[in-house]
């Protein structure tokens, strides 16, 4: 297996386009990753989290969100879905995401076979790669 990720996407307003789907799907059928676990939800405004369905949610006919309906792992549980509402705003929704990263495995597998161990592992905010990058070209 490759290694795991995860992401939450919040959608202030509940303001969900579905622009993002065509990119998660051809990465899906490029064999980039694997989607483990894919829950929408909402925050009502008394605070409760509820799921949301996959559909089409702009309403054109467009785009068939029922391609991930039912993906689920069960790595994913109530109490993951909780906490990542309890950082929403009430009328906000989310998307909570986990895939395997399908490219690494293949990578992974040779470490592992040669006895490496990942030691420490992370990710570089995008905006703190642009602030470098800006103050770097500040400095030339």
């Amino acid at each position: 297996m490759g290694p795991i990720d995860y992401l939450v996407v919040e959608f202030p307003g509940s303001h969900l386009t579905g622009e993002g789907m065509p990119l998660l799907a051809d990465l899906v059928d490029r064999g980039i990753i694997r989607i483990l676990d894919l829950t929408f939800f909402t925050k009502e405004q008394d605070g409760s989290v509820r799921g949301l369905a996959l559909a089409d949610v702009t309403g054109d006919g467009e785009l068939d969100l029922t391609l991930f309906e039912g993906v689920s792992s069960g790595l994913l549980g109530d109490e993951d879905i909780s906490e990542a509402g309890a950082l929403l705003q009430p009328g906000d929704s989310a998307a909570v995401l986990l895939y395997e990263n399908v490219w690494a495995a293949p990578l992974a597998a040779a470490l592992r076979r040669a006895d490496a161990r990942m030691i420490a592992s992370g990710r570089v905010p995008v905006q703190d790669v642009v602030e470098a990058l800006d103050a770097l070209d500040d400095a030339a």
